[in-house]
């Protein structure tokens, strides 16, 4: 018998797509013989995976995960074609646990080879490509962490527990009672979810990112032919509004549509009897950023009627 060298099974998965571990027993099948080995996967439903490589994946799920002191928490997205998949409880299931196995790790990278029943969860994720037939990809992932206080989550319209287009993780740190601070998490976790804070506070706003706003309110102050001593004065009140409107702790409340969010933590704090940090926060949405095809659906529908 051919002897199944790393190489071999590495050309194998590049040209199908296939798990590591079906790749290795495709070559076992066929002697090593590589194309008897890329019919073999073919037949049993597992290179098509490949195919689907290329085809974007913008839709899917956001998941959530909780240590069971509530002092760390996961936020995973792992990326589908249609909303159809989405609802896939198979789906679902490997979204679910593998938010759950974020918690062990930092980076999407590491979170790809973690175990899932049996191998990386990487090749898992192929498998499933190839039992649902839609591409997949597990994009991203972010860990918050406390030393004292929790770590809050939501989901909104949560398609089941934890699940759902939207997600959100909050952050506080204090020593007030966790129930306090789960209830006020999950109020804040609800307002980011809504207003879309880009910044924690003030100090944390990138700097490229307030000079290219200044820029901006200058030349419309200048365009506007105005003296240079009210240009300033102008462009300082354009760059606090831009604070109020991407800094979390300046925005406003969407609860009440009044109180600061940093007066909204003050006052937890004082009901509380003690401090409460919030020290920091993340948003996951489903397909931001991803570069979604334009399709014609009518001409789909068109060519495969026509054959």
């Amino acid at each position: 018998m051919a002897e199944i060298t790393a190489a071999l099974v590495k050309d194998l998965r590049e040209q199908t797509g296939a798990g590591m571990m079906d790749c290795k027993k495709a070559l076992s099948e066929t002697d090593g013989n590589l194309e008897a080995a890329i019919d073999w996967l073919r037949k049993k439903g597992l290179s098509k995976a490949a195919k689907k490589s290329s085809r974007a994946a913008a839709e899917g799920l956001v998941a959530v995960a909780a240590s069971a002191d509530s002092k760390r928490a996961s936020i995973v997205e792992i990326n589908s074609e249609t909303d159809f998949v989405a609802r896939n409880e198979a789906f679902q299931g490997f979204v679910k646990n593998i938010a759950e196995k974020a918690l062990n790790v930092k980076t999407v990278e590491e979170l790809a080879q973690v175990d899932y029943q049996g191998k990386p969860a990487s090749e898992a994720l192929t498998d499933l490509i190839a039992k649902i037939g839609e591409n997949m990809t597990m994009r991203r992932m972010t860990t918050l962490e406390v030393s004292e206080g929790v770590v809050a989550s939501y989901i909104h319209a949560a398609l089941v527990p934890n699940l759902g287009r939207i997600g959100v993780l909050v952050a506080l740190e204090s020593s007030a009672p966790a129930d306090k601070l789960q209830d006020l998490g999950k109020q804040l976790a609800m307002h980011v979810a809504a207003a879309n804070p880009s910044f924690l506070d003030i100090s944390s706003v990138d700097d490229e990112a307030l000079q290219r706003e200044r820029a901006i309110f200058a030349d419309q102050a200048k365009a506007a032919g105005k003296p240079a001593d009210i240009i300033e004065k102008m462009v300082d009140g354009r760059i606090r509004k831009y604070y109020e409107e991407v800094v979390l702790m300046e925005q406003v409340f969407v609860m009440d549509g009044e109180t600061k969010i940093s007066t909204v933590v003050e006052n937890a704090a004082k009901e509380a009897g003690a401090p409460i940090k919030l020290a920091g926060f993340v948003k996951f949405t489903v397909g931001e950023g991803v570069e979604k095809e334009e399709t014609d659906f009518a001409a789909e529908v068109a060519a495969v009627a026509n054959g």
